[in-house]
């Protein structure tokens, strides 16, 4: 069975996600049988890294994509995400298993990335798609509140102190993780991890999101992971960009540039010493 790299480099990180790679063929048998699934060999590129997914065939001869997630704290609800949006603008879940974390997911044709676009033109399809997402969740929902990642985010960079590039800034940045989370004007069902590289071409219509994370909370914290894979445009005129996608967005444009403040300050990482990231904060600190 083929494994993913990027996937195989994030099931070393943990004991858990070592256990999950460990059964993930027994897991794959047992989808099979109960699915009657033909698969194909997994997809393997830059934006598989924390699932298993591959093409399948249905005994009809319907094309879907199975899915097995790692175990994921962001992508804890991603099943009841997909249920609750039903397809409007998701990728339709066919079938789901939420101790396995095993998504049957209609097939996206021809399913090219969003990314092949020229991001300003990336800008205006990530805008009205979040604009489509942002609803409330009907109650009682199992949906976590955005507070609960930032607080996760929290202790995880606590942990890094010593590593601490700059600590006013980073700290000024864990202090905004709880304010933004918490003083948010309204709240809405976010997928927190809309970029381009999770929108493929489809059919049914123009555009379809992939892989949400949801969370419960402020809309303008979702804008910000399309500016983080906007990179060069964010380093050179982040102020610009932020405007641009507020206006898009129609949200408070202050909002969004303290959470892009506060993720490019103090945001948990590999490498503290990322100048990129550091350069960003100090051009958006308040």
């Amino acid at each position: 069975m083929k494994i993913p790299r990027r996937l195989a480099v994030s099931c070393r990180r943990t004991p858990a996600r070592a256990a999950w790679l460990d059964r993930l063929p027994q897991t794959l048998r047992v989808l099979q049988r109960r699915w009657a699934l033909t698969l194909g060999a997994p997809f393997d590129n830059e934006e598989v890294s924390c699932a298993w997914v591959a093409p399948a065939a249905l005994p009809d001869g319907t094309s879907a994509v199975l899915k097995v997630g790692m175990p994921h704290m962001e992508g804890r609800h991603e099943i009841h995400g997909l249920r609750f949006w039903a397809g409007d603008p998701t990728v339709r879940l066919l079938d789901g298993d939420e101790d396995l974390g095993a998504m049957l997911l209609e097939r996206c044709e021809p399913g090219t990335a969003l990314r092949a676009l020229p991001e300003r033109e990336q800008d205006l399809v990530i805008s009205r798609l979040l604009r489509r997402l942002w609803r409330s969740p009907w109650s009682p929902y199992p949906f976590r509140h955005l507070s609960i990642l930032t607080d996760y985010w929290r202790d995880e960079t606590l942990v890094d102190v010593d590593r601490w590039p700059d600590s006013g800034l980073v700290r000024e940045g864990l202090r905004l993780f709880r304010e933004l989370a918490t003083s948010a004007p309204a709240e809405v069902l976010l997928a927190t991890d809309l970029h381009a590289g999770n929108i493929l071409r489809s059919q049914r219509e123009p555009w379809l999101v992939i892989d949400p994370k949801p969370f419960v909370g402020d809309p303008a914290y979702d804008a910000t992971q399309h500016l983080f894979n906007c990179d060069a445009r964010l380093r050179l005129d982040p102020d610009g960009l932020i405007h641009r996608l507020a206006d898009l967005l129609e949200l408070d444009e202050e909002r969004i540039r303290l959470w892009t403040f506060a993720r490019a300050a103090a945001e948990p990482r590999d490498d503290w010493r990322n100048e990129d990231l550091l350069a960003i904060a100090r051009k958006l600190a308040p």
